[in-house]
């Protein structure tokens, strides 16, 4: 797509008024309910789907199949970096009204340290068309890690904080309990952070180091640096919501990791074909239609899977309870 300046700037100016009305509407410390969550997670599929129909509009069928395939995808790898979110949440005891709070301000540092992702990839590619063969690599040896993450249960280790979170820490030193959502209070003469701006801190970083592969990930799908910023944004800006309202439900999708190895393996194999393709090698490329329909129903059969594994856990356990 040819965007112009004008529609990058107004598209930016929509995204910051829907954060700004999101944050508004949030902006008093409460538990999210099941209810609330599940509402305001419609509304940002819902938006989602509008700014796709207008790119349908104006654009066409590629730049709307595009992003719906880079959504989805990165909606789905969001889902299982909600499984770390759950472990810091534990690992900084947030109290049930502030994570919400740290919800929110955790994805708009990471949605503008993306941005930054986003626009280096978009550079890289545009100079050197064989960082393909990187990305495409890079994908299937995450596709990989995934899956050997999951044999060994690796959403149940505990959190471990970064070096550069330890390295702010002992910057500035840290109070040693909540103030409500202040950021940074006086303690003893001395002007330290709160564990809130820590978890935020822990949040937008961890959520960083998730972007190494779906930043690749979504490039795989689409070269347009605009697609590839929306598509972030709209996966990431329904996260808080959507945190709260499958929270309950993340143990029960077992073989989610399984399901994200094969797409990003799948996204691999399609980086290195295009690779081939643009060094002047006759090799099939696969389309858009034919991702997004292979993304869907690995993610549908994940889905699936994974909630009758659950149901059959919960049946033993039951069955051992009651011998």
């Amino acid at each position: 797509m040819n965007v112009s300046l004008s529609v990058w700037l107004l598209t930016v100016l929509a995204l910051c008024v829907l954060v700004g009305a999101d944050f508004f509407i949030g902006r008093k410390p409460h538990d999210v309910s099941v209810r609330e969550a599940g509402v305001w997670t419609v509304v940002w599929v819902v938006l989602a789907c509008l700014f796709g129909l207008g790119l349908l509009l104006f654009g066409g069928g590629k730049p709307t199949g595009e992003f719906f395939a880079g959504y989805i995808t990165e909606k789905s790898l969001s889902v299982d970096n909600l499984f770390v979110f759950v472990l810091i949440m534990g690992k900084f005891a947030v109290p049930s009204q502030y994570q919400q709070r740290v919800l929110m301000v955790g994805v708009i540092m990471a949605l503008v340290l993306r941005a930054g992702f986003i626009a280096a990839g978009a550079a890289i590619i545009s100079a050197f068309s064989w960082v393909f063969y990187l990305f495409g690599a890079f994908l299937i040896w995450t596709a990989w890690k995934l899956v050997q993450d999951a044999r060994k249960g690796g959403h149940e280790e505990e959190y471990e904080e970064n070096k550069l979170l330890k390295t702010v820490e002992r910057r500035f030193g840290v109070a040693d309990r909540y103030h409500g959502t202040k950021l940074w209070i006086v303690e003893n003469g001395k002007r330290v952070m709160t564990p809130m701006l820590v978890v935020m801190l822990a949040i937008g970083s961890t959520d960083v180091l998730f972007a190494l592969d779906s930043i690749p990930a979504i490039y795989g799908l689409t070269q347009d640096p605009y697609i590839v910023f929306t598509a972030n944004a709209f996966a990431l800006m329904g996260l808080r919501q959507l945190y709260f309202l499958i929270g309950g439900l993340l143990k029960k999708l077992v073989h989610l990791s399984y399901g994200l190895s094969i797409i990003l393996g799948f996204i691999g194999v399609k980086l290195v074909l295009h690779a081939l393709h643009e060094s002047g090698v006759h090799v099939p490329e696969i389309s858009i239609p034919f991702s997004l329909g292979f993304i869907v129903l690995v993610l549908t059969v994940t889905t699936l899977t994974s909630l009758r594994a659950a149901r059959r856990q919960e049946e033993a356990a039951e069955v051992e309870r009651a011998a």
